[in-house]
């Protein structure tokens, strides 16, 4: 059987005075999570720049 996908790509931002903290991201995939989404990639280019989580769920 053949699945239908939809995909989500969501910024975690550092804060102002602090680097992208791993509670942040756990919380917002926690968030994610509850809402059927599955975290199918993750980019971190640097400690001041934004974690790029990929996710998707069936349509």
């Amino acid at each position: 059987m053949s699945h239908r996908w939809t995909y989500q790509v969501v910024e975690v931002k550092p804060s102002l005075l602090s680097r992208v903290k791993a509670e942040n991201i756990q919380a917002e995939l926690n968030r994610l999570g509850a809402q059927g989404w599955e975290l199918v990639n993750f980019a971190f280019p640097g400690p001041m720049a934004p974690a790029t989580l990929v996710l998707k769920k069936p349509q």
